[in-house]
């Protein structure tokens, strides 16, 4: 049993425990035995007394076997006994050390305060005479207070490894944590790139096939012309054609994430001068797209690669939402910005009263969420309102060039 960091009581004995509590029973033992016979032959003990010594020494020794779970109750037992015996000076010196060791300070003092108490005056009781009374008082000062410094001495080193345990405990979780969370910010940039990617690109296969799809319908109902072989033909190509650069996407996507360091190839990143291409997909599909870049090649070759990619996600996803909920709806695209004014990505499109197909396109609603947490890890802003039947999407970004 512990109490914060007080090491006192353990709950059970060690093999090594064992051993320890074996070899200092033992070396308490013959110790005292070689410290009475000393005595006796000096014939300095008086009669009572020499016949109780190995009694109270016995009796001291055994104690120490219980020294570890009853601290206080051992050093009660041994206090009479050191005062009165010289062969238990040797277990003695294990019982005040282990109270030292074990319990706390206050108790610890007033324990070390009853031993001097009684084992100062003990020359009188032992050898009858006070003539010696001074040394006698040196040497149980010096024998007490050696001891109880070498137990505190234990009592700090072990509260200082405990210490360093919680602390190494306490490193080894906020390690974890930051794994964890490190792991978490991963799987949201896949998420995040995965949604920019795919998204945009199933949703211009979802407009191909939802047109080839009315086609069909229209033709089977008599409302207007049969597709023919060509134009099957072509619709095919264009579905598969977006199919393959969805997949390319994704692979150039997995690559960027699974780079390490500085050494990501940049050509692989989107650009802004891809936004053209960007426009050029929407406006096959028939989404009339109007686009506005004010910026010129040079300022814009200066920024930074992922405010770059930041960039061509805004657009990419006001032109993904506006394939979803506004098809056929006018698209407006303005780039605008430079040095020291920022720079700012504004997608326009109408909201009609009907969508102009069966089917609305599906989407996670994750979009936009996603898009504001890029944003503002580039330092700005995304905002997306709608008024006068005017969806409007507006990042705002610092400036930042390489």
């Amino acid at each position: 049993m512990t109490n914060g960091l007080d090491p006192v009581l353990p709950a059970g004995r060690t093999w090594r425990d064992w051993v320890v509590d074996a070899v200092l029973f033992c070396a308490a033992v013959f110790l005292g035995m070689v410290v009475l016979g000393v005595v006796e032959e000096q014939g300095e003990l008086s009669g009572r007394v020499a016949e109780l010594d190995p009694l109270l020494g016995l009796v001291t020794c055994l104690a120490l076997w219980w020294r570890r779970r009853f601290p206080l109750a051992v050093a009660l037992i041994g206090l009479p006994a050191v005062a009165l015996s010289t062969s238990a000076l040797p277990a003695g010196a294990v019982i005040v050390t282990n109270f030292a060791l074990r319990l706390r300070w206050r108790q610890a003092l007033l324990t070390l305060g009853a031993y001097v108490v009684c084992m100062v005056p003990s020359g009188l009781l032992l050898y009858g005479r006070g003539a010696d009374l001074f040394v006698d008082a040196v040497f149980c000062l010096a024998y007490l207070l050696t001891t109880f410094a070498w137990g505190h001495a234990l009592r700090s080193r072990r509260l200082l490894l405990q210490r360093l345990r919680v602390d190494a405990e306490r490193a080894r979780a906020e390690h974890e944590r930051r794994l964890a969370d490190a792991r978490r910010g991963e799987r949201q940039a896949i998420a995040r790139e995965m949604h920019d990617v795919l998204a945009h690109r199933v949703s211009l296969l979802s407009v191909h096939a939802g047109a080839l799809a009315y086609r069909t319908r229209q033709a089977q109902a008599g409302a207007g012309p049969a597709l023919d072989s060509a134009e099957v033909a072509e619709s095919a190509e264009v579905i598969r054609g977006s199919a393959h650069e969805a997949v390319e996407e994704l692979q150039e996507v997995l690559h960027l994430l699974r780079a390490e360091g500085d050494g990501e190839p940049v050509s692989l990143l989107p650009r802004i001068e891809d936004i053209d291409s960007l426009v050029a997909d929407a406006r096959a599909t028939g989404q009339p797209v109007d686009f506005h870049p004010e910026l010129t090649a040079d300022a814009v070759h200066e920024l930074r690669s992922q405010l770059h990619r930041t960039v061509y996600r805004v657009a990419q996803e006001g032109l993904t939402n506006a394939r979803k909920h506004a098809p056929g709806a006018p698209v407006s695209v303005c780039l605008a910005g430079g040095p020291g004014r920022g720079l700012t990505v504004e997608v326009r499109n109408e909201l009609p009263a009907s969508s102009g197909t069966d089917e609305a396109i599906p989407g996670t609603g994750a979009g936009l969420t996603g898009l504001a947490e890029r944003v503002r890890l580039d330092g700005g802003t995304l905002d997306h309102k709608v008024a006068d039947g005017i969806f409007t999407l507006c990042a705002r970004l610092p400036w930042s060039a390489r």
